[in-house]
């Protein structure tokens, strides 16, 4: 019986680890979830995950902030019969932490030399202090705020 209580102690803290990987901000993403712009399969590249949240209880989930921010300028496009205002929540994952985060919030570097899985991405930040160390780091273009984002910088990044 001795020999089995370290295999049981460590079960159950591989139980525990697991239990608790990704911190409280951590999203389960369905793993058939796909990206309602690109049609990827979101799961594949949890770091770049970003979400919508409507008002009839439903969730949108990106492969990043670039499709979260098409979906957002064309929701009736990509999600017919639903509108931008429907949307009550939009979150995306800071890159240093992988927190997700309120994109309304988010400082936004764009033009550096980091990719997501659809190429050119907006890099999320929580802090200008991260974003502007990053831009540097990575030599980004520009921090931008969430509403300095529009269709025409989206389109450039495509």
């Amino acid at each position: 019986m001795r020999r089995f209580i370290p295999f049981v102690f460590l079960i159950c803290l591989l139980a525990v680890e697991s239990a608790t990987a990704g911190g409280k901000d951590a999203v389960a993403i369905p793993a058939g979830a796909k990206c309602p712009v690109c049609g990827m399969f979101v799961a594949k590249f949890p770091d770049w995950t970003a979400t919508a949240r409507f008002k009839d209880g439903t969730t949108s989930y990106y492969d990043g902030p670039k499709d979260m921010f098409s979906h957002y300028f064309d929701t009736a496009r990509y999600t017919p019969g639903k509108h931008q205002s429907d949307i009550i929540a939009l979150a995306v994952k800071e890159y240093y932490s992988l927190a997700m985060i309120d994109a309304r919030s988010a400082y936004f570097v764009i033009g550096s030399d980091i990719y997501g899985p659809m190429g050119s991405e907006l890099i999320p930040f929580k802090t200008e202090k991260d974003a502007a160390s990053f831009k540097l780091d990575h030599k980004g273009k520009r921090i931008l705020r969430f509403n300095e984002i529009t269709r025409l910088i989206i389109k450039t990044l495509n």
